[in-house]
């Protein structure tokens, strides 16, 4: 039944409902702040001193624990003259310290003086990170403000613990499990029968992708997606003679990248997988296969006869192009 214009603007007018439905749900909404406070933000109080990360700690035991995690951090060596590396140190973060211990008492600072980092929007967080790391990070990353991380309102900290050390980078053992925390949907198909060896610990998140943010899909590092793969798998690299027409460039047309019930990460099990391009082979063509019916047609397990399925440069059998052998 063909629709009519009335009802076609119907439905187009339901989708766009749904779609700005479904865009508002991705990111809660936030006022914007005065040009003043964003100021605030990258530069601490305009009215305070800063005092030094000695002054901060010598007066405050109550972030010992946290001081000393600090000092054996990657940040916390550049405090160190000898580095000559950029000054990084309490203050670079939280803003000049002065008003927040002038009149301390009980080890309990003035907190509400420094930068509110756990109140202020992820954007404006991550330029407190981006005064320094826009130049000694830049080439990681450039395609950061437009990375699905980004638009998703993640900052830095939502990965990277300051205060944790000695290195602020997460370690590669625990990149799966925090990736994971929030792609519920890839961590269920790390459980499937047929998985990338995630799990095991033998590749993790960032061996495919960049979490800081590329110009591809999904954040892979490379593009089109069978430069990502053929990394490990070298031997479906080519150029082949015979290579499998118009699937050389995208693997994911028939494996899933995280997991499958299938074997070997299959979208579908042969032989309907083969069957979403390919017609069943029937009698006529396979003349030594014989059954009662002539016309029979053939389903079973194509690599059977066709193992060569990413590419060869040997004809097939025939001398053709079978991928055969």
């Amino acid at each position: 039944m063909r629709m009519t214009s009335g009802k076609r603007a119907v439905a187009l007018l339901g989708a766009l409902a749904l779609a700005v439905v479904g865009c508002a749900t991705l990111t809660d909404s936030r006022p914007g702040w005065p040009n003043k406070e964003y100021e605030k933000i990258i530069a601490g109080r305009l009215d305070a001193d800063y005092v030094g990360t000695a002054a901060c700690t010598a007066k405050c035991h109550a972030h010992d624990t946290l001081t000393r995690d600090f000092r054996a951090s990657i940040h916390g060596e550049q405090v160190s003259a000898e580095t000559h590396l950029p000054l990084v140190n309490c203050e670079s973060c939280h803003g000049p310290g002065s008003l927040a211990i002038a009149n301390i008492t009980k080890e309990t600072c003035d907190y509400k003086t420094f930068v509110p980092l756990k109140e202020i929007p992820p954007g404006a967080m991550t330029l407190i990170c981006l005064k320094c790391h826009a130049g000694q990070s830049l080439a990681n990353l450039a395609d950061w403000p437009s990375s699905p991380h980004a638009v998703a309102n993640l900052s830095c900290p939502n990965c990277h613990k300051v205060h944790k050390g000695p290195a602020q980078k997460v370690k590669r053992s625990e990149i799966a499990a925090l990736c994971t925390s929030c792609h519920r949907d890839v961590a269920a198909a790390f459980t499937l029968p047929s998985h990338h060896a995630v799990p095991e610990g033998k590749i993790t998140c960032v061996d495919c992708h960049n979490p800081h943010g590329t110009p591809n899909n999904s954040n892979l590092k490379a593009a089109p997606t069978r430069n990502v793969c053929v990394r490990c798998h070298a031997e479906k690299t080519g150029p082949f003679l015979y290579e499998h027409a118009n699937l050389s460039a995208d693997c994911q047309s028939c494996h899933e990248p995280h997991g499958s019930i299938n074997g070997q990460l299959l979208r579908y099990s042969q032989p309907f997988l083969c069957l979403q391009c390919h017609n069943g082979h029937n009698s006529a063509r396979h003349p030594g296969l014989k059954t009662r019916e002539t016309k029979a047609t053939y389903f079973t397990g194509c690599t059977t006869c066709h193992p060569r399925i990413h590419g060869t440069d040997l004809p097939g059998f025939r001398n053709d192009d079978r991928l055969t052998r």
